[in-house]
């Protein structure tokens, strides 16, 4: 069994226990930015996997959800911000560096634009995960999206947000997570895990039971994963808490309400085929 993993720290309280060996996991992991999972899977190369809301969305008919297990918020999420030098909704005609390494966030952010600001803007392909400020600068927009550990590194208010060691100021902050709430009074999706459909279901229960164990454990330990996610971050422990008690890694009804709102609303300006959702059992 192969088993894909993010290697964002929202997804150490899932992995936290599996890599301590604290719980064993009887398959190869596999790390990945969010599209290099998304092509893995659609590529048959990895059996289990979390991978952006929009590739299930996607591709549907080759897989099946893993039950009560998913990256979401209800409110701000913290990890995808868009960051603008004007108020999102001037930002018409203007440069939004986008990456296609979430695919989720560029398709929520682009019906933020359509439903909610009203605006077209450029969207133009950039590093999302950039966290070298100075970098920015280097680049011609108005605004873009940042996202993952980048996004914390640059909202974190002990780094800040602005016209620092030459980075462009940026006076507007917008989170996505938040921006969804406000908007449908919903929870948002970003990340679901998968199986192929083509896989063992006995063997993809395993994986699936392994994961819900390290959730377990990595819920309880929070603390821990905190310490752990500045080390490789650089932000403070106390945020890097408050960040991963802020997002809920379960798929309850409401999760679900979220998820079938942001699927429909795909569906209609024709960014996916289909908003059903299948879930790995037993039948």
């Amino acid at each position: 069994m192969r088993v894909g993993r993010i290697p964002y720290i929202n997804c150490y309280p899932v992995y936290g226990a599996i890599d301590a060996g604290i719980v064993r996991l009887e398959a190869e992991l596999v790390t990945g930015v969010p599209s290099d999972l998304n092509a893995r899977m659609a590529r048959g190369q990895l059996d289990v996997s979390v991978v952006s809301a929009i590739e299930y969305a996607r591709s549907s008919e080759r897989y099946v959800l893993l039950p009560d297990l998913a990256i979401s918020c209800d409110g701000p999420v913290r990890s995808v911000l868009l960051l603008s030098r004007v108020p999102a909704p001037e930002l018409g005609g203007k440069r939004v560096m986008v990456s296609r390494s979430s695919m989720t966030s560029v398709a929520l952010l682009e019906l933020l634009f359509a439903n909610v600001w009203h605006a077209r803007p450029e969207f133009a392909p950039g590093d999302a995960e950039l966290t070298d400020v100075a970098r920015f600068a280097d680049e011609a927009h108005d605004a873009r999206l940042v996202i993952g550990d980048a996004a914390l590194v640059m909202g974190n208010r002990e780094s800040g947000i602005g016209n620092r060691h030459g980075a462009p100021a940026y006076e507007f902050v917008y989170d996505l997570g938040a921006e969804w709430k406000r908007w449908t009074s919903l929870p948002f999706v970003f990340a679901v895990w998968v199986a192929q459909r083509s896989t063992s279901v006995d063997r993809a229960l395993a994986v699936h039971a392994t994961l819900i164990e390290s959730r377990a454990w990595g819920l309880q330990h929070l603390d821990q994963l905190a310490e752990r996610a500045s080390q490789s971050s650089g932000v403070d422990a106390g945020a890097c808490r408050e960040y991963l008690s802020g997002l809920d890694y379960g798929l309850s009804y409401p999760h679900l309400a979220g998820l079938t709102n942001f699927f429909n609303r795909l569906v209609q300006v024709g960014r996916v085929p289909d908003g059903t959702l299948a879930f790995l059992g037993r039948s």
